[in-house]
């Protein structure tokens, strides 16, 4: 393809396991120990087979395992890539390259609060960029590819691992050290980013995503406290009492499927939200709907619909931005 015909796309390195280096191929699992990242030019540089189908603008940012991305990080990413359309109308599309541990949660606060209208996909890698069989370039590969494509517009912010095309929303990691490890249980994939270079999209969410969304973290400092309380058998409710002690706007359960506290747990809930504490009901199961129920209607807990406990907590602390209504919170959860 000749440069004139290439479309532009943008890499933002963030860190993680994409960018690291360790000191043998082997070394799949320690690498993080020689705390060697590259930033996004030296992954480009690389990989060079990357700029064959796209004019590829390396965008440094933080150089960070994912684990230490939280607000501030979202904030400044929802910036740049709001300052990258602005300086280059003419961009295709935006990848950007973070570690797996907390990607799904960078990806749907993105697809919650990004303005923009081209393609924003996130990738990741399981193995290091110096690992044997490492997964870092044909992720940047295919990434740079689905950003590109003009199939790829209006479907929100999207997750591509392992040639797997993912709805943000969707989309969470499953095991700790597979190829295959980001999966949408409920719904599945959107479609594949092929070695034959084509990038086949089979759906779209229906659900609303940027950029059509009522929420906004330009000038916010901080985010409201939200922390989630993980159900098990006899739990007594002391981790709910020490979130509301400490400050939480809002709690997200991980209840026991479908949607059932303990009696401790109840109790405790009972109790924040008599505080003023909203209450979200998630599960840990994996995979399904918490459905409302006449035990929520009674208590003003909010149903999670089919978002997991981490998902759940990214919308509750941009819902509390707008509003602490549990009725005006549970319209987000039906539509986001």
């Amino acid at each position: 393809m000749s440069s004139a015909n290439r479309p532009k796309v943008a890499f933002i390195g963030t860190g993680g396991t994409i960018s690291s280096l360790g000191i043998h191929p082997l070394e799949l699992q320690d690498y993080g120990v020689h705390n060697n990242r590259m930033h996004a030019g030296q992954i480009v540089a690389r990989f060079p087979v990357v700029n064959e189908i796209a004019e590829v603008i390396p965008v440094d940012f933080k150089n960070v395992p994912s684990p230490e991305i939280y607000f501030p990080e979202w904030r400044e990413l929802a910036a740049l890539c709001h300052r990258l359309m602005a300086d280059h109308p003419d961009l295709a599309g935006i990848v950007i390259g973070h570690g797996t541990a907390t990607l799904e949660e960078t990806a749907w606060l993105l697809n919650l609060v990004l303005k923009v209208s081209v393609p924003v996909v996130m990738i990741g890698s399981q193995r290091p960029a110096s690992g044997l069989s490492t997964d870092a370039a044909i992720n940047l590969l295919n990434g740079v590819r689905t950003a590109a494509s003009p199939d790829s517009r209006g479907r929100g912010v999207l997750v591509l691992l392992n040639d797997e095309i993912q709805a943000a929303r969707e989309v969470t990691k499953t095991s700790t050290s597979r190829l295959e490890t980001f999966r949408s249980h409920d719904l599945g994939m959107l479609g594949y980013a092929d070695a034959d270079g084509c990038v086949a999209i089979y759906r779209r969410p229906a659900r609303r995503h940027a950029p059509d969304t009522e929420f906004d973290v330009r000038g916010r400092r901080e985010l409201p406290r939200v922390d989630i309380a993980y159900s098990y058998a006899g739990a007594d409710g002391a981790a709910i009492d020490a979130f509301a002690a400490a400050g939480a706007r809002a709690i997200v359960t991980a209840s026991l499927a479908p949607g059932a506290n303990t009696a401790g747990e109840l109790n405790a809930l009972r109790a924040a939200r008599a505080k003023g504490v909203l209450i979200i009901q998630s599960t840990r199961a994996g995979s399904g709907r918490v459905l409302p129920r006449a035990i929520f209607r009674e208590h003003g807990f909010v149903p999670a619909d089919n978002l997991n406990p981490q998902k759940a907590r990214v919308l509750a602390m941009l819902a509390l931005t707008r509003t602490d209504d549990p009725r005006e919170v549970e319209r987000m959860f039906t539509e986001y």
